[in-house]
């Protein structure tokens, strides 16, 4: 059935109602992108011992991932631009599907690692793609909350998913985590197929310069946040068992990010309900919520209270940091086009993964040089520009009131139908 919309008019416009099952669908699209990357942290020992290498160097398993993410997001996003965005969704995780089951199925490193590179190009076109595809499917008052829905993948992937994964791996074998990960892709591809509404790409003639979008007003104070307050946060989570050694609580790291991906889910729906109108307020308490978390933590505890008070925090800050980010930059870039919002996407997809790996390799360094009790330091040292930049940028990028108009690109005109 086609429904025909009327210029530059998102799926659902002039409806108060989300179109949940196509919105669950990309936020299980979210949670195979996330934890087909996390994955293997959870099951080095095995996967190391069967491709007959270190730990350290299955490790990097996780790296080339986030290596290929950044590489490839900005040029393929731009050499996808004009493909319908269901048939970009759908090859995306057609990618995913395939790039576990040779990774299941490999025996050798060097297949297993290019497996892991071809994800990695996957989860650039994916991550690029999923908030303005949620975008398109709501009003413009709930966009906020369609976002916030398609990432609730995110916490699920690193409190549940990773966990369940890793006791797979234990009972089963590591091969079969990633099995079931290709099985629920298969399942996702034919659920997007059955219920998400398909959208137009971008015609040639008005196509976004990736660089020229760095001059619409907003969109650089946006992606300087998303590096500095990404490479922060990966510094103190890629490294939370050893703080968690330091504080005296080295058998606790399961329940502790259990607790943090809980909390995680609480902070989306907060940003969900509110983002529309309080998006640089929820920002700003973002920010200040995972630097008190940085500071208790700085602190050696006397007892688990203080610890689980901190993650409490951090959670309650960083659960909506991927919407609000999201948000903000597809709202600046909005307000030169939707293919200027796109190609803003790409450029935070890509700088998320470069501070993803520099904060992996930043976080080495800290513990190296300075130990453990460095890194709470280090993310309040990063936190502080990050407030700067948020509170600086009232008019363009963290607006103080409502949102920002978005221009209407005529290359949607008559031709932007969704397609069921």
């Amino acid at each position: 059935m086609n429904t025909r919309q009327s210029a530059g008019a998102p799926t659902g416009a002039g409806t108060e109602r989300l179109p949940l099952a196509a919105l669950l669908a990309l936020a299980t699209a979210v949670f195979i992108t996330s934890l087909t990357e996390t994955l293997p942290a959870g099951l080095l020992p095995g996967m190391s011992a069967d491709l007959q290498v270190s730990e350290s160097a299955m490790g990097q398993s996780v790296t080339i991932y986030a290596i290929a993410t950044a590489l490839t997001a900005i040029p393929l996003t731009a050499a996808t631009a004009g493909w319908r965005r269901k048939r970009l969704l759908l090859t995306a995780m057609a990618a995913f599907g395939v790039a576990n089951t040779v990774t299941a199925l490999s025996a050798v490193y060097p297949l297993t690692m290019a497996a892991r590179f071809v994800a990695g190009v996957a989860a650039g076109l994916a991550w690029a793609l999923l908030a303005g595809y949620a975008r398109r499917m709501a009003p413009v008052h709930l966009q906020g909350r369609a976002i916030a829905i398609a990432m609730t993948g995110i916490p699920l992937a690193l409190s549940l998913g990773v966990p369940a994964g890793t006791f797979l791996g234990k009972v089963l074998g590591w091969r079969w985590a990633f099995l079931s990960m290709s099985a629920l892709t298969a399942v996702l591809i034919v659920w997007i197929i059955a219920a998400v509404a398909d959208h137009p790409g971008q015609r040639p003639g008005n196509r976004a310069p990736m660089l020229r979008v760095l001059a619409v007003p907003g969109v650089v104070p946006v992606l300087f946040v998303t590096l500095v307050f990404v490479l922060a946060h990966t510094i103190l989570y890629t490294y939370i068992t050893t703080l968690l050694d330091r504080l005296g609580m080295s058998g606790s790291a399961d329940l502790v990010l259990l607790v943090f991906g809980a909390i995680c889910m609480v902070s989306i729906w907060i940003v969900g309900g509110h983002i529309h109108r309080r998006l640089r307020g929820l920002t700003v308490a973002a920010t200040l919520l995972v630097a008190a978390a940085a500071a208790i933590l700085a602190v050696p505890a006397d007892g688990p209270a203080l610890v689980y008070l901190a993650v409490a925090l951090w959670g309650l800050g960083w659960g909506g940091v991927p919407t609000l980010l999201q948000t903000a930059v597809g709202d600046a870039g909005g307000t030169a086009g939707p293919a200027a919002a796109d190609a803003a996407q790409a450029m935070l997809v890509t700088l998320w993964n470069v501070a993803m790996a520099g904060g992996g390799v930043a976080g080495g360094i800290l513990l190296d040089r300075f130990g453990a009790g460095s890194f709470s330091w280090s993310v309040l040292a990063l936190l502080a520009p990050v407030l700067a930049v948020v509170v600086g940028a009232r008019s363009h990028g963290f607006p103080g009131k409502g949102r920002p108009a978005r221009t209407t690109d005529p290359s949607l005109g008559k031709d932007d139908h969704a397609v069921r």
